[in-house]
């Protein structure tokens, strides 16, 4: 009598075995990190090489909105050597689509200028910068603080994602009622000079470097 038990055809075997192995020969990961998006993103994210996974925002707008903040007293603030660095679960941060490393030349290292053409009126940030001083405990002058893309506009950052934005308090030493005058600046400008040069990559300092630790950012990519 034959046996009731039956062989899988081979090229069955090898269908079968694919599709339960697809998601690793398709180098997808099952970690919640990489497959999802960030809460508030248009539902993209980017990683450049082994970094920070950043999400990326809307981009310039032809009209911006007032946008949401963190909840008042959630956000606090850390120090490096004196300096105010963000919260990362805040702030941690977040890209424009509209800047890549392929249009640099037509972006952010065009000449003219770019970032002029994509900041939010003083009117959108200037209701988004009090409510974000709630967001972070602030109440030290607001004149004397920056409402401060993390990753600036000049670097690609987008323009007004809630979670590239926040009050930057002054700098140690900083005489009360002089104005807006912080040492992350002239870091993004050094940033810029470079990626524009060539010497490092968007993604490098940008995404990587400023969200990283803005304090450390040349000193870790080699430019002093």
């Amino acid at each position: 009598m034959r046996s009731a038990r039956r062989t899988v055809p081979p090229v069955l075997l090898c269908c079968l075995l694919l599709a339960g192995c697809s998601s690793f020969l398709l180098g997808t990961s099952s970690s919640s990190d990489s497959s999802s998006p960030m809460p508030g993103a248009p539902g993209t994210s980017a990683q450049a090489g082994s970094g920070k996974v950043i999400a990326v925002g809307a981009g310039p707008q032809k009209h911006y909105t007032v946008q949401q903040q963190p909840a008042a007293g959630s956000c606090h603030y850390r120090y490096e050597q004196g300096e105010p660095l963000e919260d990362p679960a805040c702030t941690p941060g977040a890209i424009s689509p509209a800047v890549t490393q392929a249009n640099l030349t037509s972006t952010i290292c065009r000449t003219g200028g770019y970032t002029s053409g994509v900041r939010p009126s003083a009117y959108v940030t200037g209701k988004e910068k009090k409510l974000n001083a709630a967001s972070y405990g602030f109440t030290g002058s607001m004149s004397d603080a920056e409402y401060d893309h993390l990753i600036s506009l000049q670097l690609g950052g987008d323009p007004n994602d809630p979670r590239n934005l926040w009050v930057e308090p002054a700098d140690p030493g900083h005489r009360k009622g002089t104005g807006v005058n912080n040492r992350k600046d002239p870091v993004e400008t050094k940033l810029h000079t470079a990626v524009c040069k060539g010497q490092v990559t968007l993604a490098a300092a940008g995404q990587q470097a400023i969200v990283t630790d803005w304090t450390t950012a040349l000193s870790r990519l080699g430019l002093r």
